[in-house]
């Protein structure tokens, strides 16, 4: 059974903010398990794709589909992950997996992540719905200003989807929009602890810088999107298929597979990323 965990003042504050932090998400000893699998498997490194900022900087992701019976899939497919997405997005039909990565900004050489929507990029799998699209990230090591946390414009969701072109190798969005819309909403630094979670709506304007400090950023990121919402442009399928919610106590004393068998996404087959007239 997911429990509810937001009061509706906090719901409300989701809506209206297009985000909101949840502290101490994960205990201790599960991001400490997570990092470690991060770190030791080889399988996440061997398919981690470098993309360059507009300074040729490197940010470097791994990005995969189907949430396994790995550590990270069972964070992914826990009760509190379930149980978060289902009472923001405020509906009944079932929750689907879109994808998750892991964030790997390593010191003094980690590349910023450029202005953006995930909606800016989710709008080429030909989503139908960005209201039924929502993101929660997992900070497994402390973000802050210095190593390049994660910034949002508060109530930036409220502009609907904007115009997203290629800088560098991302695809980022019309800086004039960024600009008025910094000009009339707060910028916000999310700075977090490990364990801690930002949860964020698909059309929330957000970007990061390089890291330049000498510790670590890296972060788990699950997308999610309701089985009502149909894609007909995207070629994976978890985004249609109801998610197995496993227990909480999953992450910490169930058995982990490697994430050998995980369908990794390979650069060439992004939709977002296949340099095609409308990027350009």
């Amino acid at each position: 059974m997911l429990t509810e965990k937001f009061t509706p003042a906090e719901v409300e504050l989701y809506r209206q903010q297009g985000y909101i932090i949840i502290k101490g998400f994960c205990k201790p000893e599960e991001v400490n398990k997570l990092y470690q699998t991060a770190l030791e498997d080889k399988a996440m490194q061997n398919n981690a794709l470098d993309l360059n900022d507009q300074s040729g900087k490197k940010t470097r992701l791994s990005l995969w589909f189907t949430p396994g019976n790995d550590v990270f899939g069972y964070l992914t497919r826990s009760e509190k992950m379930i149980g978060t997405v289902k009472q923001l997005l405020g509906s009944d039909a079932p929750v689907c997996h879109f994808h998750s990565k892991l964030m790997q900004k390593e010191p003094k050489v980690g590349g910023a992540w450029e202005w953006h929507q995930d909606y800016g990029y989710w709008y080429k799998n030909q989503f139908m719905f960005p209201d039924e699209l929502i993101s929660v990230m997992v900070a497994l090591t402390e973000a802050n200003k210095e190593n390049g946390c994660l910034q949002v414009i508060k109530g930036s969701h409220k502009l609907g989807r904007v115009n997203h072109g290629f800088t560098g190798e991302q695809v980022g969005a019309d800086m004039q929009m960024v600009d008025n819309a910094l000009k009339t909403m707060e910028l916000v630094y999310v700075e977090l602890e490990p364990g801690d979670a930002l949860v964020f709506h698909s059309n929330l304007l957000h970007r990061s810088e390089a890291n330049l400090s000498d510790r670590p950023r890296w972060s788990v990121i699950s997308c999610y999107s309701l089985q009502s919402n149909l894609a007909y442009n995207e070629t994976s399928t978890s985004w249609k298929i109801p998610v197995d919610v496993v227990p909480d106590n999953a992450i910490l004393e169930w058995q982990p597979e490697s994430l050998s068998n995980a369908d990794f996404l390979k650069k060439e087959n992004d939709p977002a990323l296949k340099e095609t007239g409308w990027e350009k």
